[in-house]
């Protein structure tokens, strides 16, 4: 009875077009101030032990690393070296943009990041050379999403705080499913590439390349900082968040030099800015795990699902509906942060490892971001393109249907997302 309420208080509250944090909070409150005898202190003081977490110190590192990058010219030169490597390939440039959003992913750690930087740069390029400017937005929209997948990813770092599951394991376990779902986007750009004759790039020559990579080297040589130094041991993942800060840092004022010193303040206050957004979520949805918790929720319906008998597959076919439903109408961090405390308690019971949940959410999550309302890379996409959000949900569909498979793949073979951690002794 009082899951019924709570959740009916909460969906009330997001109807009325109320925040999402602010809907969690005062959801929390109602309930334990007219339901419960918790004393009001017992509130506050969750309110700031919710959030004394070491983990969650890499959010805003992360945050700031990505808008350096985003601003320090690191995107162009990714795309220059992704389209030296395929753009001879059908569809080149378009190769090209799902090769920079994988390697320009694994160093900012946000999807809407990857659109804004790759995008703005790319697709102006892509109708240059004859592209439709519909095939080049839903490249760009779909292959954006590998920010959350390949580590280091915000997203993952927000279900290890809801979870407390490996942040250094749930890293390693996106490399897999994040190249192979940047091979299965790659290979939907090339089939309508080749099927419609879109134009092809010359082929670059060895030492075009070579000065491509060279020039581009400097931000590839981030993905070696955060993952060699997490592997290696050298430093945990909140470490690396903010060793990746100083370094986006350096190599946009001091290497590239398309950032001026002037220009850092404006790039802190925006970080700052998504960094508070993002921590406030946190902070009531902490507080509304608290409450679940109080109320012995998850416990119930973990045994409630069990008592049903519907077993590990039947589970995540509801699950994986679950959260499509959830990203048609939220953003990433709030669906993990409320989702994962319910969920998470009954996969542990059924036996499912957390790391590899922790994928099929980010996985989800991936698929949200695409698909309207609230798809949060079709509102990018659409600030870039200048596209109607109704017309960029039908230039994407072919690679929302890939992301779909995927997601099935990758839910019932483990394998994909824990071979690599297992194989590093991470599990």
């Amino acid at each position: 009875m009082s899951a019924a309420i709570i959740f009916v208080i909460l969906l009330v509250l997001m109807l009325t077009g109320m925040p999402i944090s602010i809907s969690l909070g005062l959801t929390v409150l109602t309930f334990l101030f007219t339901m419960t005898q918790v004393p009001i202190e017992s509130v506050a003081l969750k309110l700031f032990t919710g959030i004394e977490k070491f983990e969650i110190m890499a959010i805003p590192f992360f945050i700031l690393a990505g808008n350096f990058l985003t601003h320090g010219g690191v995107a162009r030169r990714m795309i220059n070296f992704a389209t030296s490597m395929v753009g001879h390939w059908y569809g080149g440039l378009g190769l090209g943009g799902v090769m920079a959003c994988a390697l320009f992913a694994a160093v900012s750690g946000s999807s809407p990041a990857t659109v804004v930087a790759i995008g703005a740069i790319l697709l102006p390029a892509m109708v240059k050379q004859g592209f439709p400017n519909k095939f080049g937005a839903g490249v760009i929209t779909t292959s954006g999403a590998l920010g959350i997948l390949i580590p280091p990813s915000i997203v993952m770092v927000m279900y290890s705080v809801s979870t407390n599951t490996s942040v250094g394991a749930l890293f390693m376990a996106g490399v897999v499913p994040g190249l192979m779902l940047a091979v299965f986007l790659g290979f939907t750009t090339w089939y309508r590439a080749r099927k419609f004759d879109y134009p092809r790039q010359p082929k670059a020559s060895a030492m075009e390349r070579l000065k491509a990579f060279k020039e581009s080297a400097w931000g590839l040589f981030l993905i070696v900082v955060v993952m060699g130094g997490i592997y290696s041991g050298i430093f945990t993942p909140t470490e690396a968040a903010a060793m990746s800060a100083v370094y986006a840092f350096f190599v946009a004022v001091f290497v590239y030099k398309d950032l001026g010193l002037k220009d850092v303040p404006k790039v802190l206050l925006n970080s700052a800015n998504m960094s508070a957004m993002l921590l406030y979520i946190i902070t009531n949805a902490v507080l509304f795990s608290f409450l679940l918790t109080h109320e012995n929720i998850p416990q119930e319906m973990a045994d409630f699902m069990i008592g049903t008998g519907v077993g590990v597959i039947g589970f995540l076919i509801m699950a994986n509906i679950l959260m499509l439903i959830a990203g048609n109408f939220m953003e990433p961090s709030s669906i993990v942060l409320i989702l994962a405390p319910i969920l998470f308690p009954i996969a542990i019971k059924l036996g499912i490892d957390p790391v590899h949940f922790g994928i099929i959410m980010v996985v989800n999550m991936e698929v949200g971001m695409c698909h309207p309302p609230v798809g949060l890379n079709l509102y990018v996409a659409s600030g870039i393109t200048k596209m109607g959000i109704t017309e960029l949900t039908v230039a994407v569909w072919p690679w929302l249907v890939s992301m779909l498979v995927f997601l099935v793949l990758v839910t019932y073979v483990p394998w994909i997302s824990l071979a690599l951690p297992r194989a590093l002794g991470m599990m």
